[in-house]
């Protein structure tokens, strides 16, 4: 992918692309400049937008294993995406006809290492991680693999693929980093190069760190739009902390603040109805989510209340993926390494591709291809 020069800024940030196009060089000349980025983020996103492609992952793989345990450990089944993802490995694994045991950390940071005990101790065959960080959850992983029990997981690391020094052979994600851009891209086509954006995240996971420097770096480079501030809200206490956030953010930059960009849609849960309560139009604020695709994110876009588009990951093809990863670990062969291409919902697509449900599900068949890949009817 070319790298966008960013004249008026002085400054090349990394490749604002998705897997269905990519930001083309600006011609000199401020102004000039500014109409071309605000014409080829909307091309872009327009491109992000469209519906599912046609399968392009893996068609061909090894039968299923037959009897494996399988030990789930989830981040937090609260949060919207990550309860996808585990309903898609229970909809896998119904096919594939393995057993499963869920363990929830709930959000709490001392319950991750517990829960990895927990699991360690159903003696399985293998081990999904749902959230979390690899690399801080290593010295309970580095237990699974002296005992030869493979890992795959979902959002553990920051890009997609095995995870380089830890135990896990592939991590499943779309790109978080073009999730990111796409996202800030919307904000900036939506409000025609002239967003005043609060960008929520949780640093104290990595991949949310990147996206939000990500999303930072595409708003900065907008020039005439203003990135107000970057706040850190850790997810498995925003209950707890967006409604006083939100109001104190309102209070900050009142009509300065005109978009909102998130990490996850789990935050805009809990903003949404302060600003409605606070009296703010719909029209007035505008959310944006880098993720996961939540069924409130869906409804709140469905009804125009606030939120525009979210990122939505396909959750419960990645269950299915992660069941497949496994398999393939179980036979000696290599993981797929495969990545889903970046989706943008929004009001004008939210019907199809399983839209009518409040989720992604993309109607590209990727059930009957992992059954033939399994040999399962």
């Amino acid at each position: 992918m070319r790298c966008l020069l960013l004249a008026w800024a002085c400054a090349c940030m990394p490749s604002i692309a998705t897997a269905q196009g990519a930001l083309t060089d600006p011609v000199p000349g401020a102004s000039v400049v500014a109409q071309e980025y605000l014409t080829e983020a909307k091309r872009v996103i327009d491109a992000a937008a469209q519906p599912a492609p046609h399968w392009n992952g893996p068609r061909n793989g090894p039968r299923a294993a037959s009897g494996k345990r399988i030990a789930v450990v989830a981040e937090d089944l609260r949060n919207g995406g990550i309860l996808g993802v585990v309903d898609g490995v229970l909809e896998a694994v119904k096919v594939i006809d393995w057993n499963v045991k869920i363990f929830d950390s709930g959000g709490m940071p001392d319950l991750r290492l517990k829960m990895l005990a927990n699991a360690l101790a159903s003696r399985p065959d293998g081990l999904i991680i749902v959230g979390g960080d690899a690399r801080a959850l290593l010295p309970a992983l580095q237990q699974f693999a002296t005992r030869n029990i493979p890992i795959v997981g979902w959002h553990v690391a920051a890009h997609a693929g095995p995870v380089p020094g830890t135990p896990v052979a592939m991590n499943v994600s779309t790109d978080p980093l073009e999730v990111a851009r796409v996202t800030a891209l919307a904000a900036i086509a939506q409000s025609g190069g002239h967003a005043g954006v609060v960008i929520f995240t949780d640093s104290s996971y990595r991949i949310a760190q990147d996206k939000a420097d990500a999303m930072a770096a595409v708003v900065r480079a907008c020039s005439g739009c203003t990135l107000l501030e970057v706040r850190d809200v850790a997810i498995s206490r925003s209950q707890e902390l967006m409604p006083g956030t939100t109001r104190a953010l309102l209070a900050g930059y009142g009509k300065r603040w005109t978009h909102a960009l998130a990490i996850n849609d789990i935050y805009f849960d809990y903003t949404a109805p302060v600003l409605t309560q606070a009296g703010i139009p719909n029209t007035a604020m505008v959310m944006l989510s880098a993720g996961d695709g939540s069924e409130s994110a869906f409804l709140r876009i469905r009804t125009g209340t606030f939120q525009t588009a979210t990122v939505a990951e396909p959750l419960n093809l990645h269950g299915w993926q992660l069941v497949d990863e496994m398999n393939r670990l179980f036979a000696g062969e290599r993981v797929t390494g495969y990545v889903f291409p970046v989706h943008l919902v929004t009001a004008d697509n939210i019907a199809v591709d399983g839209g009518n449900h409040l989720l992604y599900d993309p109607a590209n068949g990727y059930r009957d291809i992992y059954r033939r890949i399994w040999q399962r009817p």
